[in-house]
């Protein structure tokens, strides 16, 4: 039997619309440019993150479990999307096996973490000082206990990697930063490292790496860690290229957080390089594919004051930073702590699309979007484009060939594909859905048979006016699309992507 192919009155967006109007045989072409808004938006891993912390001592004290409320309130009423969980090991640097009552503790933060609509900055230590200055012994475990927990937490942070933003290398002395260590360093001299202990060191990250889906990112204490583990040296040309980006490798899994931001020359020891711009120079271009993030511990101004701030937090792509500490520091940045929220890790809003009627034979769409990015840096973590079909009845959707980790800083990404219409007539409205690709983290219901739910908490929110639903979390292109007639769309539209109904 004949089939019959689509009529459609659509929307195409492109940015070579006489050109595509020629090939297409194509109406007029009108332009529509989007308002941008200067809201602070729930972005998830960007942004202020507040710290927390829990411990377990020898006698099984000192677990605070998180409050799923006062997650929630983060989130809602900040417009803070992400914690740094510090989860300490006291009881466990003198002995190989953790207790599944530790480890029950730990899945239950996780499960009230995804409960609350936020993600988690992971760190694991073994101990904090009584006082200071830190007396030895420091308290942290040998190579082969710290990978033996490693092992043993793998499960768990396999479980829940979809709520995790990054981990941080941690186990490694004092607050897991990897100076004051009774294993990894001599004791009495930090800051002499000898090669079989930065061996060591290389075999936790690997460890960590291992025990984390290869999408997964971990940071380090210093960039010299990173140089120094996996074999690459400072300056712009030891930072990471597109070529290697998200590759799966080590190399392109390691970045960065820098715990005493704009503290000092240094940053208490943070860079180590001679000159110390050496160090910039490669987290500069290191970030534009891995995560920098961390705190400021002093006032240091002029360096500490906004502007050398926010210069410094631009050009090093920083995703996030403490919002608990070091007051001082951000009471000086005044209003622009504003900005600050605005701008640290990407900030996507659309600027202009066109708009072309046509009445192409084949039942496809061709999608073109200008897509700038305001932010400090663009996400670290993969990320699915979907164009959205909302129809009253349906609502399809398609996955588009892009990737949002390659939407780089300060810069306008233009997207052009033509993807296969639904196939059951309609008129449809055209959204963006930026969604997370955890399966728990998208809808939770499909169709046939049951009622569509949304989990607008983990999608992308464009930073423009009157496109974003709440409801769902897609972002609203304003276009529409009509169907006028059944086609066949898998034979209509060869290997372009095609439509999937969700609701």
């Amino acid at each position: 039997m004949r089939r019959f192919v689509t009529i459609i009155a659509l929307v195409s967006l492109v940015f070579a619309p006489q050109a595509a109007a020629a090939a297409h045989g194509t109406g007029p072409v009108t332009t529509r440019d989007y308002a941008s808004t200067d809201a602070v938006i729930s972005n998830q891993e960007r942004g202020f993150y507040h710290h927390t912390e829990t411990h377990y001592r020898a006698d099984g004290s000192g677990y605070v479990p998180l409050n799923v409320a006062t997650l929630r309130n983060f989130r809602t009423q900040e417009n803070v999307t992400q914690i740094l969980r510090v989860f300490y090991l006291e009881k466990f640097a003198g002995q190989d096996t953790l207790d599944k009552a530790y480890l029950d503790l730990v899945r239950a933060d996780f499960r009230t973490i995804r409960a609350a609509g936020i993600k988690a900055i992971v760190r694991f230590a073994y101990a904090q000082p009584p006082g200071w200055p830190p007396t030895i012994p420091y308290g942290d475990a040998p190579l082969a206990r710290v990978q033996k927990h490693i092992a043993q937490l793998t499960p768990i942070l396999r479980e829940n990697a979809d709520v995790i933003a990054v981990v941080q290398a941690g186990f490694v002395g004092l607050w897991g930063e990897g100076y004051y260590t009774d294993y990894f360093a001599d004791p009495q001299d930090p800051s002499q490292v000898s090669d079989q202990n930065w061996a060591d060191r290389r075999a936790v990250i690997m460890a960590l790496l291992k025990a984390l889906p290869k999408d997964r990112m971990i940071q380090v204490r210093t960039p010299y860690m990173k140089q120094r583990m996996l074999g690459v040296p400072t300056g712009a040309a030891g930072g990471l290229t597109a070529e290697q980006a998200y590759n799966g490798s080590p190399v392109a899994r390691v970045g960065h957080h820098n715990d005493c931001f704009l503290a000092s020359p240094d940053d208490f020891g943070t860079y180590l390089s001679d000159p110390i711009e050496l160090d910039k120079e490669f987290v500069a271009q290191d970030t534009k594919y891995v995560p920098e993030g961390g705190e400021t511990c002093a006032v240091n101004s002029p360096r500490s004051d906004w502007p050398s701030a926010s210069e410094e937090m631009a050009r090093l792509h920083f995703s996030f930073l403490n919002t608990d500490y070091h007051p001082d520091v951000l009471a000086s940045w005044g209003d622009n702590i504003t900005v600050a929220k605005q701008r640290l890790g990407y900030r996507f809003a659309l600027e202009q699309s066109t708009v072309t009627n046509t009445t192409g034979p084949l039942g496809t769409v061709d999608v073109g979007l200008k897509i700038r990015n305001d932010g400090w840096a663009a996400p670290y973590n993969p990320r699915q484009v979907q164009l959205i079909f909302q129809g009253d009845k349906h609502s399809y959707r398609v996955n588009l060939p892009a990737d949002p980790r390659r939407w780089p800083a300060g810069a306008t990404t233009t997207l052009d594909k033509q993807v296969c219409a639904p196939a059951v007539p309609g008129k449809y409205r055209l959204l963006l859905n930026l969604a997370d690709p955890a399966p728990r983290l998208q809808s939770q219901d499909r169709l046939p048979g049951s009622t569509q739910t949304y989990n607008s908490a983990y999608a992308i929110q464009l930073a423009n006016v009157g496109t974003w639903q709440a409801a769902t979390g897609y972002n609203d292109l304003g276009q529409t699309v009509t169907v006028t007639s059944q086609h066949d769309a898998a034979g209509a539209c060869g290997t372009l992507p095609k439509p999937e109904l969700i609701r």
